[in-house]
């Protein structure tokens, strides 16, 4: 139909004046429908027509998400022609709509430098350059504006709550920008913010915090003024309060200060001094954070907080960075203080307050800071410090003092595990630890049995836990009355059970006794009566029973356990993570199991040596459907809400795990859809940039066949495409498998087939000489693919000059590659030349120089079986004559002249074989070459 006209969106109503609401509906429907410009006028006209503020908020978001899918488009239509006027003019007037003035002019500029004669544009330049003019008068305004926020905010008669608020948003949203930032920060604002801070208000705390945010991100300077003036001691204050808004803030603040002062060591200092400056700087907030720590005054989710930034700010994020004094100096200042939060006895007389994530924060922050150690010196004081505090409530402090110890003990050995190791090899700890076992109150049972699961992790404690704890184990599981510790217990068993891992044939327990554990965590685990805390409990065993098939088959069946499993994952108790990922890849099947070599497995046997066997139950079949019953139970997205949690629970080896699943989770191209649907392919770009090695492969493997065999468009929607490059890029070094080899280049032609911004992307990640190295593999299914992803990219200009270049023997490859058997390998190899040819002229010069068999590759393309090899073969041909005389001699000097005579008259079955032939001869006729056929008019 007739396309609906900018001033009339769609049908009128039948009868009676169109409302605002009716107008409302038409604009989004227009908008679904892809007519942007129509559901603007729509929306425009709303706006005259509604007066409701909340309606007209609306209609306003309505419009500036139409003005920036009109950017879009008309971006899309500038890259494909960059002289396409009416497409800068459109963008230039939807950047002018959204404020983005600076680019509207740009767009603008460049209309009129191409149409200098268009009156329309001049006007419109003109109008801007006056509304340019105005919004700098403005911002010199702003000074008296800054003033007058804080005035509204720190006058202590001000009543009006709007009015405050509206200051407050103003202030943070101008402090967002750079321009902004600054004014605030000469008009004497660090000392303003100071005072709001000061109020112990929660809002205008926030307000201040959130301003100071916009001040400090990415500037040096001003970060070190905002310090001097507000000070590491109030800050850290203010981190500590109970409002846990305001500790968040105050933590994304410091945070965002620490990253400054860092990019300033790393890139922007002068000399010298300033770097001892920054430094100095750096460690003053750090001193105050470890004190915070053991602060019997700060909150809980205050010493949380305090322990996550650390976690995120002290030891170094790649070994690339060689200096880790900073992670040394804070274990010398801050070690103790760490493990003061991780060996804390929930209510225990005078502890300090803790969350039921503080512990695990510790581990982890301890884990991190050991991990950054480069030598055995740095590491033997570490163990050191260790056993020195441990000793320190160990002796002398009766019951309370050992639970303290014991308690250290179970905190390293979930973290620095070599540490607690050490720790437990104290005289006298493993026994306090047994027989606290046997306590008749539950807190220090509780406390003894943790230390003893963990411990039971440990592959140096395992004999001596084995021959003394599973009795113990055992008796505290059949008689205890409490579930807290029955839970404990069994999971206690359920590892020492699971020591043979998935090899059927090793089983410590009595037929049968593994379901039945199972059968018990699977309740556990279900009961919303009991607390978080214990019910994580039941995951952890069955993290351990699911290396049995038979387990994982009844847990799958069992919907409420699988709902009940993820419903944790979305809980306060992030400790859960790592058990929940790691039965999901138990159930997967997604662990690395190698194939024994076949002599080896004869001379084992021969040899009377012990033989992994492979559970029945762990076959493909039942691993697709367990993974299909996974995702019909939510999956995903209890998978990616994991990843989108901000947590130090979620370390490196977990990332890992839920890569893995996810590898699982997309390995049927059927199911890949939907993993997407529910957030898969958002999870999986951050997990594929950071964690282990292995981790980030397995996720740009998932990411790899998710692009393969989805539109990447929707699948990775607006900018999150260019993200997908990297990764899939990351598939092509030479230690990955052959099959990521593959899925990479695959995944990387789609990519290449989209666009130009894409192609560059793929350029800038520098992986042009690897997909060609791949180009000369000897398995053909990787060479065609990289010959394929090597076309696509042939589209830019950048890749065209490569070809060019003198010295190369890509173009010889591409013409060879043309005269393959593979008929898809010819398809891609002869479809580059065709566009090669076409676009340069001195490539159709060169190709009878590169080899001598040039002649019969074209001949065979001509008189190929497939159409479209012919097609490719004539546009080669076509494109050859046409550039040079000589070069056309050679060609009609052959059997060529013959062949394309036939294929010129065949009009019906080949048209457009027939053109390419038809207009080969023309110019060969016009060349004096051959006289023209009397039976052409």
């Amino acid at each position: 139909g007739e396309p609906l006209q900018p001033g009339r969106p769609g049908p009128p109503p039948v009868s009676g004046a169109v409302t605002a609401g009716q107008l409302r509906e038409q604009g989004n429907a227009l908008f679904q429908a892809g007519d942007h410009a129509a559901a603007l006028a729509a929306y425009t006209e709303a706006l005259s027509l509604c007066e409701a503020e909340p309606e007209r908020a609306v209609l306003h978001r309505n419009r500036a998400a139409c003005y920036l899918k009109l950017i879009l488009c008309s971006s899309a239509a500038i890259e494909a022609d960059g002289r396409d006027v009416k497409a800068l003019f459109r963008r230039s007037q939807a950047l002018q709509k959204l404020g983005r003035l600076d680019q509207a002019v740009t767009d603008l500029q460049r209309c009129v430098s191409l149409e200098p004669k268009n009156k329309a544009f001049q006007e419109a330049l003109r109008s801007l350059g006056s509304s340019m003019h105005e919004r700098v008068s403005t911002m010199s305004c702003t000074d008296s504006k800054v003033e007058q926020m804080f005035q509204i905010l720190l006058d202590p008669d001000e009543k009006d709550a709007d009015k405050k608020q509206k200051a407050a948003q103003n202030l943070i949203v101008l402090a967002r920008e750079e321009a902004g930032a600054e004014k605030i920060f000469q008009s004497d604002g660090v000392r303003l913010l100071t005072r709001l801070l000061d109020t112990a208000k929660a809002d205008l705390m926030l307000a201040a915090l959130r301003t100071l945010v916009g001040l400090c991100a990415g500037h040096r300077s001003r970060t070190a003024a905002v310090l001097a003036e507000l000070e590491a001691p109030r800050l850290s204050a203010v981190l500590g309060v109970e409002h846990e808004q305001v500790s968040l803030a105050a933590c994304n603040l410091l945070h965002v200060m620490f990253d400054s002062l860092k990019e300033g060591l790393q890139k922007d200092f002068r000399g010298k001094e300033d770097a001892v400056v920054l430094t100095a700087d750096l460690k003053v907030l750090i001193k105050h954070l470890l004190e915070l720590l053991v602060l019997e005054g700060a909150s809980a989710h205050g010493r949380d907080n305090a322990l996550n930034l650390l976690i995120k700010v002290v030891p170094r994020k790649s070994s690339k960075e060689t200096n880790n004094s900073l992670s040394l100096w804070v274990i010398d200042q801050g070690l103790k203080k760490v493990l003061e939060v991780g060996s804390t006895v929930c209510g225990a007389p005078g502890s300090l307050p803790v969350t039921e994530n503080s512990r695990m924060s510790a581990s982890v922050l301890l884990s991190k800071l050991y991990d950054d150690l480069k030598c055995d010196a740095e590491r033997e004081n570490f163990h050191r410090l260790c056993k020195d505090y441990v000793r320190s409530w160990f002796e002398g402090h009766e019951l309370a003092g050992k639970l303290r110890a014991v308690q250290a003990v179970s905190c390293l050995l979930q973290g620095p595990s070599d540490a607690g190791n050490g720790v437990l090899e104290l005289e006298g700890m493993m026994d306090s630890v047994l027989s606290l076992c046997a306590s008749v109150c539950e807190a220090h049972q509780l406390v003894a049995v943790e230390a003893l699961i963990h411990a039971a992790d440990k592959a140096k404690r395992a004999s001596f836990i084995t021959a003394n704890g599973v009795s113990l184990l055992k008796e505290i599981y059949k008689h205890s009355e409490r579930d807290s510790i029955r839970i404990r217990a069994l999971v206690g068993l359920c590892k020492l059970g699971s020591a043979g891992g998935t090899d059927f044939s090793m089983k410590q327990f009595a037929e049968g006794s593994t379901m039945k554990l199972a059968k018990q965590c699977r309740k556990w685990l279900c009961n919303e009566a009991m607390d978080a805390g214990t019910r994580r409990w039941a995951v952890e065993g069955l993290a351990y029973l699911t290396f049995d098939a038979d387990v994982k088959e009844e847990f799958v069946e069992d919907k409420a356990a699988m709902q009940a499993m993820f419903h944790l994952v979305r809980s306060e108790d992030r400790s859960v993570l790592y058990a929940v990922a790691s039965t999901l890849v138990n159930c997967t099947n997604s662990y690395d199991h190698e194939e024994p070599d076949p002599q080896m497995l004869e001379l084992a046997k021969y040899a009377k040596q012990h033989v992994p066997e492979q559970h029945p139950k762990d076959k493909p079949d039942f691993v697709k459907r367990r993974v299909r019953k996974l995702l019909t139970a939510g999956v995903v997205s209890a998978l990616a809400c994991i990843v989108k949690s901000e947590n130090p629970a979620l370390t490196d080896s977990c990332r890992e795990l839920i890569s893995r699943v996810f590898l699982a989770l997309v390995e049927e191209a059927e199911d890949r859809g939907g993993v997407v649907a529910q957030g898969g392919g958002k999870a999986l770009i951050p997990l594929s940039l950071e964690g282990t090695e292995v981790g980030q492969t397995k996720a740009a493997q998932a990411l790899a066949k998710i692009t393969i065999t989805s539109n990447p468009e929707l699948a990775f929607p607006g900018e999150r495409i260019y993200e997908v490059v990297r990764p899939l890029v990351s598939l092509l070094h030479l230690q990955r498998t052959g099959l990521e080899n593959f899925e990479g280049l695959m995944a990387l032609t789609n990519l290449a087939g989209i666009s130009e911004r894409l192609r560059q992307k793929i350029l800038k990640e520098k992986a042009v000489p690897m997909i060609e190295g791949y180009m000369f593999e000897e398995h053909e299914l990787i060479r065609l693919a990289a010959t394929e992803c090597m076309c696509n990219m042939a589209m830019s200009k950048e890749v065209q000059e490569l070809f060019l270049a003198e010295g190369s023997d890509r173009l010889k490859l591409m013409v060879l590659y043309s005269g393959e058997e593979d008929e898809k390998l010819r398809r891609a190899a002869s479809g580059t030349l065709a566009m090669l040819t076409a676009l340069h002229p001195a490539i159709c010069k060169r190709i009878p120089q590169v080899t001598v068999h040039w002649l019969e590759i074209l001949q065979a393309l001509l008189l190929s079986p497939s159409v479209e090899l012919q097609h490719r073969g004539a546009v080669v041909v076509m494109n050859m004559v046409a550039a040079e005389r000589e070069v056309a001699e050679q060609l009609m000097a052959s059997e060529t002249l013959e062949i394309l005579s036939v294929l010129a008259k065949d009009d019906q079955d080949k048209p457009r074989v027939a053109q390419a032939a038809k207009a080969s001869l023309a110019q060969a006729v016009a060349y004096g070459l051959i006289q023209p056929n009397p039976g052409q008019a």
